[in-house]
């Protein structure tokens, strides 16, 4: 059996800033991370616009309390204000932190960090590395995992979080390359497994994003909080999905519709392009709807608008945006500074998660916390998010709930013993799992269950909602899980099986599902990316509080938490 003081999973920003904090603070520590792909190619590579902070060094007039105020308000009042606090007070020191470690941050003319325009933010504050924001400072994170000796297995998957008496042991994980498991014990675990948009059908986010951690965690017994949480970013490239960031929309360019208007005035007249992503993914559906959106020969009724960067001019586009250009070009044959970009929305973040305390700490419900376990990032719910992120929060999230989260790990394992754990057990029913999938004989393939699952997700539970649709959802769901024992692999081989690992996130994939579906049915409101036709208002009086989700084989129960109110009372929403 192998032994950790700590075990990360996931290798994004959160895990690998949380890693060099554990290391950092604690150098004595054994700390590992394990990640089903190398940590250079998680999904936190892929963010492009990046990180907000009051730096001041385009906007002297900024604060973190009017950075804090936007966070609330973009987040429809339901994030945790004493949460945000934290989040935007350390902004500006995790920010100069990460140019300290390498992170190549792009620069105003006199050398300071530049800062650009997001959506839903006052002023300019988000920190960045031309369109590339992500990949810059997850680069820069990895060197510093060898050079604090962390120990990381890659290309390893996590098939079981150890849970025994309201305490975490550890996890149970099998190499990808050879199909050996192992189970690891540790006195703290974390997790830091990013997100789930492989749910829908059209999704920005890669192929990993499964909701491996979500699933392990509910199948645990514990909590899912505000499930029901779903941003759809504005600008998927039309068809394939991929994102064409923020950043050009916070560099000048604009969204038109078939008959060339900017239509967002008449949706968010002060904001523009640049009001909060459920807000213009609602826009964009509505024109699509109205028969105004774009047919791939240019005439109207098709399913698509335009993002026009032509004014910007080449040398902008190719300074500032230079990925969002090539991606468009590379994917669609469109060149963006001659042509207008096809988009509309794409699944894109999980506003919800595994919900936790300020110091990352697992909660068991509403009061309860779980001995030895944390976790940071896009699988948290800190609820820095609330009902909406803002854009270039993520980032910011992961750097500074990540960093927190290590250091509250260090303190937690310093006066621990490793917890007992029946090794044998474990392993004979990992073992028992991936053989029963080996030898199950049914007639359904893995994609065609999990193109099903995404169309059912897309369809019933999209960008506006219904209780008539998300039934309906539900049920099909319920369906498609009771397939899952009659789906076949063709591959047969120990050595890089990727149909197991396909199946094992199929099945944590309708996990997810459920409970996205399941605590949207509950939630008779419409609040930032909760958007209910059937009641189209916010309901403070009865729906101002976290969703708390617990799985189970019968089905979802629901119970709710309050929200932290400390700083901004909640009021109207509008841009």
């Amino acid at each position: 059996m192998l032994k950790h003081d700590v075990i990360i999973v996931g290798g994004g920003l959160a895990g690998c800033r949380a890693a060099l904090e554990i290391k950092r603070t604690q150098p004595n520590l054994d700390v590992a991370l394990v990640a089903k792909t190398h940590p250079i190619r998680s999904h936190s590579v892929a963010a492009q616009g990046g990180m907000a902070a009051t730096l001041n060094n385009v906007d002297p007039e900024d604060t973190w309390e009017a950075h804090a105020f936007d966070t609330v308000k973009g987040s429809d009042y339901l994030a945790d204000q004493d949460a945000v606090e934290i989040l935007t007070r350390e902004a500006p020191d995790v920010v100069i932190e990460l140019e300290h470690m390498g992170v190549l941050f792009s620069r105003l003319p006199d050398g300071r960090i530049a800062q650009r325009a997001f959506g839903g933010h006052s002023h300019r504050r988000t920190c960045y590395a031309a369109d590339k924001t992500g990949h810059a400072i997850l680069h820069e994170l990895v060197n510093n995992l060898r050079r604090y000796g962390v120990c990381v297995y890659d290309e390893w998957y996590v098939m079981q979080l150890i849970l025994e008496d309201a305490q975490a042991k550890g996890v149970v994980m099998f190499n990808i390359r050879d199909t050996t498991l192992q189970v690891v014990q540790a006195k703290a675990v974390m997790f830091a497994t990013g997100g789930y948009g492989r749910v829908f059908n059209t999704t920005s986010n890669d192929y990993a994003s499964t909701g491996d951690g979500l699933a392990m965690a509910a199948v645990a017994g514990l909590p899912l909080a505000d499930m029901e949480f779903v941003q759809f970013h504005p600008t998927g490239l039309y068809p394939v999905g991929v994102l064409i960031s923020e950043a050009v929309r916070g560099e000048g360019a604009y969204l038109i519709n078939a008959p060339g208007d900017r239509f967002m005035a008449n949706y968010a007249p002060k904001q523009m392009e640049l009001a909060p992503r459920d807000i213009t993914s609602r826009a964009i559906t509505l024109e699509i709807r109205a028969g105004r959106g774009i047919n791939l020969d240019g005439s109207a009724g098709g399913p698509f608008v335009y993002l026009d960067l032509r004014h910007m001019g080449k040398e902008q586009i190719m300074s500032r945006v230079p990925f969002c250009w090539e991606e468009a070009h590379r994917l669609v044959g469109i060149d963006a500074v001659y042509q207008p970009i096809p988009v509309r929305p794409t699944g894109h973040y999980s506003m919800g998660g595994i919900p936790v305390n300020t110091d990352g700490q697992v909660r068991s419900s509403a009061e309860g916390l779980v001995a030895g376990f944390f976790a940071a990032g896009e699988c948290a719910c800190v609820s820095v998010h609330g009902a909406n992120r803002l854009g270039s929060n993520s980032l910011l999230e992961c750097v500074v709930y990540g960093r927190r989260t290590g250091a509250a790990i260090a303190q937690y394992v310093l006066d621990k013993k490793f917890p007992e754990i029946d090794e044998q057990s474990y392993l004979k029913a990992a073992q028992g799992e991936i053989k029963a999938l080996l030898e199950q004989s049914g007639t359904i393939r893995i994609n065609q269950l999990r193109q099903n699952l995404q169309d059912c997700m897309s369809q019933y539970c999209g960008v506006f909602r219904t209780q008539e649709l998300m039934g309906v959802g539900l049920q099909e769901l319920k369906q498609l899980q009771q397939q899952l024992p009659q789906i076949y692999l063709d591959d047969k081989d120990k050595c890089w099986n990727t149909e197991v690992i396909e199946a094992l996130e199929l099945r944590n994939l309708t996990v997810v599902g459920e409970v996205i579906l399941s605590s949207a049915l509950n939630r008779q409101e419409s609040r930032g990316a909760h958007s209910r036709e059937d009641y189209p208002q916010r309901d403070d009086a009865n729906f101002l509080k976290h969703t708390l989700a617990y799985y189970s084989a019968a089905g979802v129960e629901l119970q709710y938490k309050p929200v932290s109110i400390t700083l901004f009372e909640p009021q109207e929403r509008k841009y």
